[in-house]
């Protein structure tokens, strides 16, 4: 849990550089990667991201935006037709969310809201904040390896990734 403001921001803005190195790694041709046609593919996975950097942050106070805005249904809609403009709105609503914690102090940490009917001390919803997007990214990297996709070392080396240390990857 965070205890203070700045604590929250160094953990996004690490974690906002995995996910855009996720989001880099997914060619546009494999975007459309689903489990099946009831789940959300790559690109709406992605989109996902966006959506909820800008609606979860809105419930705290924290007028968060981007390059778009979410609908009266917590939406935005359809996403854009490449990763490149997936990757530029998230870095984009990622921003703002910085920018707009500057000005909570970390008293507004232990604060109760109200989110999703149930209520949330601030600190607790940028630990969700920050959960969502890792089990999300987590879902994308199986789709990823089910397209056939080089996975991006997000919290240590991936199977590919241990080249880079000129190792052999651990044997399965």
């Amino acid at each position: 849990m965070f205890r203070r403001v700045e604590d929250f921001k160094s953990i996004w803005q690490q974690e906002v550089e995995k996910t855009l190195a996720v989001f880099a790694a997914i060619p546009d041709a494999a975007a459309h990667q689903a489990v099946d046609a009831q789940h959300r593919d790559l690109r709406r996975l992605a989109w996902h991201l966006v959506e909820t950097t800008l609606e979860l942050p809105q419930n705290l106070g924290l007028k968060v935006k981007g390059p778009v805005a979410l609908g009266s249904d917590g939406f935005i809609g359809a996403p854009p037709p490449t990763m490149v403009e997936i990757g530029t709105a998230y870095r984009a609503v990622s921003e703002s969310l910085l920018d707009h914690l500057g000005s909570w102090s970390n008293t507004e940490l232990g604060r109760n809201f109200t989110l999703y009917g149930e209520t949330w001390t601030g600190a607790f919803a940028l630990y969700v904040l920050v959960s969502h997007q890792t089990h999300h990214r987590g879902q994308m990297t199986v789709l990823m390896r089910q397209a056939g996709l080089p996975v991006p070392s997000v919290y240590g080396p991936t199977r590919e990734g241990w080249a880079d240390f000129g190792l052999e990857p651990p044997k399965v």
